[in-house]
């Protein structure tokens, strides 16, 4: 499919292209590095065992990551600026 001037399969590229954008971010926010921390960076307490084997180089404790986790808000992967729909409503 062509659209405009773009060469045919440039719309699928650029798709593409975000997905693994996106992909690449998330995987990096994801992974934790390092040590594993004995105790939590923002409560104090102990994070177990198996929790610093599961997961190598984590700093927070259980709550703490769920609470993180509740406040993250996902950009959207929408870019509606280069749209041609949103440019003509």
């Amino acid at each position: 499919m062509a659209g405009g001037w773009a060469r045919d399969g440039a719309v699928e590229e650029q798709i593409e292209a975000s997905i693994q954008d996106e992909l690449a971010r998330l995987k990096g926010r994801r992974a934790p590095v390092g040590e594993s921390a004995l105790e939590c960076a923002e409560c104090g307490e102990e994070i177990p065992e198996a929790r610093r084997a599961a997961l190598p180089g984590v700093k927070l404790c259980i709550d703490c990551q769920s609470g993180r986790d509740k406040r993250y808000n996902p950009r959207s992967g929408i870019n509606r600026r280069g749209s041609k729909d949103s440019q003509l409503k």
